[in-house]
């Protein structure tokens, strides 16, 4: 099983430690398009329009700031890096040895910035988004699209994936869709009204991302078998695969 993850808006930066290193990050095949999408962004992050560029506020002004300095900021594993609601809720640090161990195995993170990484390769914190138009790079999610349908078709080629990204980092790689599930996350009231879940989504997303690779499920290959175990502590529908349609999985959440 592949478990596709977006990363956190928000990063925490390490404060000591050496440099990334593009060419030991996993999917060395990336490595010209990394280098190619940070020199971009050192560039964008030093002009006078950079925040516009980046669609960010004054507020993160320090963050594209530190943009500038990306090759040189010290780094530290993905895992500990990116910090938002779905990786608190996913809660890398507290997992055991196995789960540990599974969810570096099975996690990708699909990025602006490096394309996919996995939890334990190193990187610095970053401010960029895929929805972002970089300088002569252009759309990230077109940019990226052929490199990683180059990277990653043949790793997903036998494996199931549960696709737990929002929408602007799907487009940035279309796994095979007779194999693939996208989690989408309702909320349904007392009397038996649904509504889709927006932010918190992505806390419940990182709470079924954790709970597949403690429950060893990310080892399985067959949604039947992942749906048999996962329905008794969940509430789950599926939609089946159609031609070029992938599946979609719903975490059906009660209500307060």
């Amino acid at each position: 099983m592949l478990i596709l993850l977006p990363p956190s808006e928000g990063k925490t930066a390490a404060e000591t430690g050496a440099p990334v290193d593009l060419g030991d990050l996993s999917f060395p095949e990336l490595t010209e398009a990394r280098e190619r999408i940070a020199e971009e962004l050192i560039r964008v992050s030093a002009e006078e329009d950079a925040l516009q560029q980046l669609k960010v506020g004054a507020s993160l002004a320090a963050e594209v700031e530190r943009n500038r300095r990306i090759l040189d900021e010290p780094a530290h594993p993905a895992s500990s890096v990116y910090t938002g609601v779905l990786f608190e809720a996913f809660d890398y640090s507290s997992l055991d040895d196995d789960a540990a161990a599974a969810a570096d195995e099975s996690v990708l993170v699909v990025s602006a910035l490096w394309g996919v990484v996995k939890l334990t390769d190193r990187i610095p914190a970053y401010r960029l988004s895929m929805g972002v138009k970089l300088g002569d790079c252009g759309n990230l999610a077109t940019f990226w699209k052929p490199e990683l349908t180059q990277a990653l078709d043949s790793l997903a080629q036998d494996d199931l994936v549960i696709d737990c990204r929002s929408s602007a980092y799907a487009k940035a790689w279309l796994p095979h869709p007779e194999r693939t599930f996208a989690v989408r996350v309702e909320k349904e009231a007392a009397d038996g009204a649904r509504k889709v879940v927006s932010h918190m989504a992505k806390h419940f997303r990182g709470e079924f991302a954790r709970y597949l690779v403690t429950q060893g499920l990310s080892q399985l290959t067959d949604i039947e078998e992942v749906l048999a175990q996962a329905s008794q502590d969940w509430d789950l529908e599926v939609d089946y695969p159609s031609g070029k349609k992938p599946g979609q999985l719903t975490l059906v959440i009660a209500e307060d």
